[in-house]
């Protein structure tokens, strides 16, 4: 029997039996206890950017998440985070056999600042307020509701293991480890060396996680990686202190000139990248091919998009998800409130690069800084602030089929396969650090206000999300070779 075919050995595939649970998963997201729970984690004030969350971000990992788990059979540890005493990180394992399969998942527990006054009549960031198909409140989109449901999943398929073979206890057939952090809004902060030091103790043959928006509400999404992001500083510093334009212009540089052209020639008025190192090499067919299939989605409320923006020849979906963009973030010269007849001392530009996999970034300054005085612009100073690295699982990956076929079946709807955001999260922790082939179910959309006032979930979403999960840990119960084969 092929490979592709291989149902575990003993197991009995049942259809009726998956869509009975997956449905007994969509209920429960419906029913009062599970609003109770997330009403329980919104009301946390686990805002991470915050100094003093610390014992709100423990308390969320110790009273929270380990008793649910402890109920699933995971043994849980609590861990002092490398690089800063107020986030710390839990890891939760739940161990069938060293020799089995291990599935990574990820979850973060903190939240970005509520914007408490900012939210509309009779919403608070911390009270979950249900209207019609929205909960409101912080966290219930990113990230509380996600690995909320996530967890619910879990426990549908255990609990249905057991009914069907009346054991004391139901095996999936795999191990889980359950990773969640409560610095992700603060940069993640100390994941990547937390990671380092603990990846025996989180080594794993795939990593499953949900965060982020579907690429539209009514579209079932998969995200393989993410778009680096990179930001760094052009600075020309001429002289202390600004000087008169009518005595002294035309003898002195003008460093804010300067600024605009260092900016125009590394990315032209069109948004089209000009320094051959910061464009991407062409990407794979299968990368090319998973873009040209996402569907063209126009979301109310949503900017009208500038069709000759950006690298000529490109679709809209392939310069967001298969290519570089240069961004200018901010612009700092002189004083635009009160402008004044003289020639500004310095002049700065904030600058974001997001870029995919294939980009080269090492020797980043330098190579910025070389082609400027190339380009006969000097006196500029590239400072290098910080970077994200871009991720990507091929789309062609026997798990990515695995995926779309399984939400195929739980849903009854084509998957859109995203090969990597087009913005970034800390993926390179779980691609690089621990080598896993990373495949994202996000159970959000584009219009919930993630990291805005009046931040929602639909529970539409939320219910057809635990549906989806529960699908697919049955799937990996079935058919493990079809899930864990592609480390």
């Amino acid at each position: 029997m092929n490979a592709e075919n291989t149902v575990r050995e003993g197991a009995e595939d049942s259809p009726e039996t998956r869509t009975d649970l997956a449905r007994r998963a969509g209920e429960f997201v419906r029913s009062a206890d599970f609003i109770d729970r997330l009403s329980r984690r919104v009301a946390r004030r686990t805002e991470s950017q915050a100094p003093g969350g610390g014992p709100a971000a423990l308390a969320y990992l110790s009273e929270e998440l380990v008793p649910e788990l402890d109920e699933l059979g995971f043994a849980s540890t609590i861990h002092d985070n490398p690089e800063s005493d107020e986030h710390p990180l839990l890891i939760a394992k739940r161990v069938e056999g060293e020799k089995l399969p291990t599935v990574l998942l990820y979850g973060h527990a903190d939240v970005q600042f509520a914007h408490d006054s900012q939210w509309a009549d009779g919403l608070d960031p911390w009270i979950l307020t249900r209207d019609g198909d929205r909960l409101y409140g912080r966290g219930t989109a990113d990230n509380k509701g996600q690995h909320s449901v996530n967890t619910a999943a879990l426990r549908t398929v255990l609990d249905g293991l057991h009914a069907e073979s009346g054991v004391a206890e139901a095996t999936l057939g795999y191990n889980v480890t359950i990773l969640v952090e409560t610095a992700e809004e603060a940069g993640s902060k100390g994941l990547r060396s937390f990671a380092a030091a603990h990846a025996e103790e989180l080594s794993a043959d795939l990593f499953l996680a949900s965060d982020g928006p579907r690429i539209a509400a009514e579209v079932p999404t998969l995200f393989l990686g993410s778009r680096g992001a990179l930001n760094f500083r052009l600075v020309a510093h001429e002289r202390d202190g600004d000087h008169h334009s009518g005595n002294w212009g035309g003898r002195l540089r003008n460093p804010a000139t300067v600024i605009a052209a260092a900016i125009s020639s590394l990315v032209d008025g069109n948004g089209v990248i000009q320094i051959p190192a910061l464009r991407p090499d062409a990407p794979p067919a299968s990368v090319l091919d998973a873009v040209a299939k996402l569907p063209e989605i126009v979301e109310e409320g949503a900017p009208e998009t500038d069709p000759d923006w950006g690298e000529p020849g490109l679709s809209p979906a392939e310069r967001v998800f298969a290519f570089n963009v240069l961004e200018v973030l901010a612009l700092d010269a002189g004083d635009p409130a009160q402008v004044v007849n003289a020639i500004p001392g310095a002049a700065s530009a904030s600058m974001q690069l997001r870029y995919v996999v294939g980009t080269d970034v090492s020797d980043f300054e330098n190579r910025v800084r070389t082609f400027l005085e190339e380009n006969g612009i000097h006196g500029v100073a590239v400072e290098f602030e910080h970077c994200m690295p871009a991720t990507r699982l091929d789309p062609g990956a026997r798990v990515v089929t695995a995926a779309v076929e399984s939400i195929r079946e739980t849903t009854g709807l084509e998957v859109a396969v995203e090969p990597n955001l087009g913005g970034t999260i800390p993926n390179d922790v779980f691609a690089e650090v621990l080598g896993l082939p990373t495949v994202w179910v996000p159970h959000s959309y584009p219009g919930c206000n993630q990291h805005a006032p009046d931040e929602h979930a639909l529970v539409s979403i939320l219910e057809q999300g635990a549906e989806i999960m529960t699908g697919m840990f049955w799937d990996m119960h079935m058919r493990p070779d079809d899930w864990f084969s592609s480390k």
